[in-house]
């Protein structure tokens, strides 16, 4: 299968990206511009968003706060007032919390459980109505890589992409009647604002052989996703591999 032709199924997709005012989110978007589909852009930040759009064409950009299922169902609803369909949507909004068990603050936890885990599903079942109406769709969840293994100081952060696993597994077989694909994605570090910026400098390696990753090497990652219905893609810890985004086959709802 060629480049040209997975890039095709992207082609006049109409996909929403949450988190996409800096990061794997707007690396995202500006991918799915360039693979011809038009990229939805959401975030909390609507100055980052505003010149996102104006790069990407005009991309339809809706402040939203994922964790308000009120501001989640008037984007997807926007989308369809822009565009007239909803093919995708890619929960990548998030935040890290990186402490101690014993540090954690409880009310802390509380807001990033709501945007971690409670925004996902609101994305979900925001789009689902729409997704349903046009005969499927596509859900990609953005998890983490520190959910494969047990450090020190991410247990909290962890748990929370855990749940978005375990959300992902489980909406895959319960969307599958619908033909609404759900994939899992899981980056290593990458060098984004993440952590206040923790891993912003890629030519520093990390204990465990981990280098940073480039937001677009997560984001080619994504659009393999959409174009692949694979269930889960984990992205291996290391140096970026040139043609590991790359897949034969697959295919997304038409």
């Amino acid at each position: 299968m060629t480049e040209t032709s997975r890039t095709d199924l992207l082609t006049g997709r109409v996909i929403i990206v949450t988190g996409a005012s800096s990061g794997i989110g707007a690396a995202t978007a500006r991918l799915l511009y360039e693979a011809g589909a038009h990229p939805v852009l959401a975030a909390r930040r609507a100055d980052r968003l505003r010149a996102l759009s104006k790069e990407l064409g005009g991309a339809l950009a809706v402040p939203t706060d994922v964790t308000d299922p009120v501001q989640a169902k008037a984007l997807a609803d926007a989308t369809i007032e822009r565009h007239g369909r909803l093919d995708a949507l890619v929960n990548n909004a998030g935040a890290s919390y990186h402490h101690r068990i014993e540090e954690v603050d409880p009310a802390a936890y509380l807001d990033l459980l709501n945007l971690n885990v409670v925004g996902v599903v609101n994305g979900i079942q925001a789009v689902l109505p729409h997704l349903r109406a046009g005969g499927g769709g596509h859900i990609v969840n953005v998890s983490s890589g520190s959910t494969r293994r047990a450090a020190p100081g991410v247990g909290a952060y962890a748990a929370t992409k855990s749940a978005v696993n375990m959300l992902s597994e489980v909406a895959r077989k319960e969307l599958a009647d619908d033909n609404i694909q759900v994939t899992l994605v899981l980056p290593s570090i990458t060098a984004t604002e993440f952590g206040d910026g923790m891993y912003q400098d890629r030519t520093e390696a990390r204990p465990g052989g981990m280098v940073p990753h480039s937001p677009e090497y997560v984001g080619r990652t994504i659009l393999r996703a959409l174009r692949t219905g694979e269930a889960r893609i984990d992205i291996p810890h290391g140096p970026e591999q040139p043609d590991f985004p790359a897949a034969e086959g697959g295919s997304v709802p038409a």
